[in-house]
């Protein structure tokens, strides 16, 4: 095994969104990236997953929209409230939205499919890392919402499994604590009692 590979996922962190900038990845590099994060475990081949790709003006738009609705919803907006709203989706020069579209099944259940889409937002993010992008996912109030998610290109009975923003970052992201991994596994003994 290459200790390169293990290397860069030991190393692997999330980068502040507002330190992401130009360039953004090629069209190339996303179909790549793309084409990556769609290798995940996938019960029954449902591809119950999709990508939706932000970039250039429709960032703004997003962002307008957003804002927008926070307005609606809370009524007037601080104007730095409004400004945090107004560049949800502009901070990153991309933003790729993988989107949750579970497909009916009897015998696969829908969390497993959402499971499925988690994983492959993580495979999204260390293919953008491997090309020597920085990436953050987030999801945010907005993803919680019916109307929300119909800004954002949801369709009703689909759920945001998470925002990748990805783009050019120079310099070394900051470490954050990680857990002691000793704590988090154990040999089975039974089963667990009540």
């Amino acid at each position: 095994m290459s200790s390169s590979i293990i290397q860069f996922l030991l190393s692997r962190k999330s980068v502040p969104i507002q330190e992401l900038c130009e360039p953004a990845p090629s069209d190339n590099e996303i179909e790549t990236m793309i084409r990556i994060a769609s290798r995940v475990p996938d019960h029954g081949n449902l591809a119950p997953w999709r990508f939706i790709i932000y970039r250039g003006a429709a960032r703004e738009r997003v962002g307008e929209m957003i804002a927008d609705l926070a307005e609606k919803l809370e009524g007037p907006l601080t104007d730095a409230r409004r400004t945090k709203e107004l560049t949800r989706f502009s901070r990153a020069p991309l933003v790729i939205g993988i989107v949750s579209c579970p497909k009916e099944n009897p015998k696969i259940p829908q969390w497993e499919m959402f499971l499925s889409g988690g994983m492959a937002a993580m495979n999204l993010m260390i293919a953008a890392n491997a090309l020597g992008y920085g990436t953050n996912m987030i999801t945010n109030w907005y993803s919680d919402l019916p109307e929300g998610r119909q800004i954002l290109g949801l369709e009703k009975h689909e759920r945001v499994v998470g925002f990748v923003h990805i783009g050019t970052h120079d310099g070394e992201a900051a470490e954050r604590p990680r857990p002691d991994v000793s704590t988090l596994y154990s040999e089975y003994t039974g089963p667990a009692q009540d």
